[in-house]
């Protein structure tokens, strides 16, 4: 019998859990707040190192455990989505490039100040190069609450884009070139660099239009479950997380064999 699951049926007995339950960190805090000599007894032993290691290994195997449940549900909730996929909107208000026929849409959801987005960024570039017009990128916009520069960031983009949606695009891939410097200077340079109406695009970002995209983007991806950035919806099949290009190229190798 392994370490931890010996530490699991002990602290199972403590709790009255089901010997098969997977505890959390939660659980493992309760049984040893409630039963404080386990520690004690534990600790006047000459090998106390071997209680920490119980401890330790129990919660890392929780841990892995958790992590595979969660690839599972994501990889059957992928093979669902083949055959009803999710349905973005993909209106005349959607920030895209490429051509609008393209057999492959990737709808990305993203945070400017994201590191992994900005890795992301670099992939669908990849992509871009790759197929040609047989792929169109949309871009949504998720700026994450903990980022403090990601929403501003969202507002200048949406606020050029009503200027020159050509010269959005410019700027979104300059700022994830360039997270580093991302701030209302450096927003405020890069529109005066593509030549748009600065004192308008500052106006516009604080205005009803730009807030209620960013909002409806944002309402979006929670409506398909998506809570971090990158997410994509490749043809409505959901790839969430920083996944490399290879990920990518199967779902669409997949899709374009299922055709």
């Amino acid at each position: 019998m392994t370490i931890a699951r010996l530490t699991n049926l002990l602290l199972c007995a403590l709790l009255a859990a089901p010997a098969s339950a997977a505890l959390s960190r939660d659980d493992l805090k309760k049984a040893l707040d409630a039963n404080p000599d386990l520690v004690l007894g534990a600790l006047k032993k000459s090998d106390k190192m071997k209680f920490f290691e119980f401890i330790v290994e129990s919660q890392q195997e929780f841990q892995k455990n958790k992590a595979k449940e969660e690839a599972l549900r994501e990889e059957q909730e992928r093979e669902k989505s083949f055959k009803n996929p999710l349905k973005p909107e993909l209106g005349a208000g959607a920030r895209a490039r490429g051509n609008v026929n393209a057999p492959i849409t990737i709808v990305e959801y993203s945070d400017f100040q994201c590191p992994y987005c900005s890795q992301g960024f670099k992939n669908l570039e990849q992509l871009r190069k790759t197929h040609g017009d047989k792929l169109r990128v949309v871009f949504k916009n998720f700026p994450l609450s903990f980022h403090p520069l990601a929403m501003p960031a969202a507002q200048w983009f949406e606020a050029l884009a009503l200027q020159s949606p050509e010269k959005a695009w410019v700027f979104h891939d300059t700022l994830f070139e360039n997270q580093s410097k991302l701030g209302e200077d450096y927003f405020k340079l890069l529109t005066k660099d593509l030549g748009l109406d600065v004192a308008k695009a500052a106006k516009d970002a604080q205005g009803d239009a730009v807030k209620n995209k960013i909002e409806a983007d944002i309402r979006e991806a929670k409506k398909f479950g998506i809570e971090g950035t990158p997410a994509y919806l490749i043809n409505g099949v959901p790839l969430r997380g920083a996944y490399p290009v290879e990920a990518f190229e199967q779902i669409i190798s997949k899709l374009q064999t299922s055709k």
